[in-house]
């Protein structure tokens, strides 16, 4: 499994232009050449059993394939406990793969069995002395596409409500992550990625159709941010939006909202659902990007697209420089910001 996988390749591809979708103006009244699929957001009941764990997700999965599922999409943290206690005990070596890895090798063997591609939700990664919260995708051939590490970790105190510091145990990501599947190409983030609009946008400007953030939100932000920032995801950048979140169990110590969604490229719902257990099956229908995409007047959508390009780079830049010692990215921030001053000044922006 590791040996297919090239990191630097899925994490970081060439920049592109916004890319035409699969469809034109005047085919989209005709359903026949329009790339329409379904997605399956599967909201599962974790438990403390590992081997219940990965054995109910592959039933999941196999549910979800029957019903026509081309992208399968599981929760954060669906083989563990979601607690600092739990992540070293549950965490598996990923590249190792085999017996050191079960949770992925289920995902692998049954996206080459059931022909689907597969958003591997989240598991906790154990690479060396570090630990990760890491998504991984799998294509239909069963081989590992991506893997993606949560970059900004839930770190969170808000008094007589909720306390969780995952940094006590995990590792933060240092690369955004997009990958190219047979459903599209799909930009990645886990659960507290989703706050960070500059992610959506790095994801946007190199031609994302779908972003996919597998989270547990709580039962205090989850209220209030949970569908709020998948919409606004989706709205900023004119493309669908994916979460999954685990069942809620009250009898856990972190109770997860739930309320697995899609949303549209405008910002509309098209698929939700409560706290239960449960499978969505919803179509996405890429010509829809451009169909949104025309409101916007052309000049104005090619300044979006350069500025979204330029913002890319700098965000690239940034969360490097943040997880590495400075001086190592100095050189490669000043040349590039140059470059980019220089055309910002000739355009004119401020």
């Amino acid at each position: 499994m590791a040996s297919a996988f090239d990191p630097e390749k899925a994490r970081v591809p060439p920049a592109l232009q916004l890319p035409k979708p699969p469809v034109t103006k005047a085919s989209h009244a005709d359903p026949s050449s329009r790339f329409i699929f379904k997605i399956a957001l599967c909201q599962l009941s974790v438990t403390a059993d590992k081997e219940r764990n990965i054995a109910h997700a592959r039933k999941a999965i196999e549910d979800a394939a029957g019903k026509g599922a081309q992208l399968v999409v599981l929760p954060e943290i669906w083989n563990s406990p979601y607690s600092n206690d739990s992540f070293p005990v549950y965490a598996e070596d990923i590249d190792a793969g085999g017996d050191a890895s079960p949770s992925t090798a289920m995902l692998s063997e049954a996206a080459h069995r059931l022909q689907i591609t597969i958003i591997g939700g989240s598991i906790p990664e154990r690479c060396g002395d570090r630990l990760y919260n890491t998504c991984c995708v799998f294509g239909k051939d069963g081989k590992l596409r991506a893997k993606h590490r949560k970059i900004h970790l839930f770190d969170i105190d808000i008094p007589g409500k909720i306390t969780f510091v995952e940094s006590k145990t995990l590792t933060a990501g240092e690369n955004p992550t997009i990958v190219d599947t047979d459903v599209g190409r799909i930009g990645i983030g886990i659960c507290y990625d989703i706050r960070f609009q500059e992610l959506a946008m790095v994801y946007a400007a190199r031609g994302a159709h779908l972003l996919c953030y597998p989270g547990a939100f709580n039962m205090t932000t989850g209220p209030l941010h949970w569908e709020l920032l998948q919409r606004a995801r989706a709205a900023d950048n004119q493309l669908y939006v994916a979460t999954c979140s685990p069942a809620r169990d009250t009898g856990a110590g972190y109770t997860a909202w739930g309320h697995s969604t899609l949303v549209g490229p405008f910002g509309e719902v098209l698929a939700t659902t409560e706290h239960e257990e449960t499978i969505i099956i919803a179509e996405i229908d890429y010509s829809l990007i451009e169909l949104r995409r025309q409101f916007i007047p052309d000049k104005l959508a090619n300044y979006v697209e350069w500025v979204h390009a330029v913002q890319a780079q700098r965000v690239i830049i940034i969360v490097r420089g943040a997880k590495k010692n400075f001086d190592q990215t100095t050189a490669i921030a000043q040349k590039e910001m140059h470059e980019y001053q220089h055309q910002e000044n000739k355009l004119g922006v401020q």
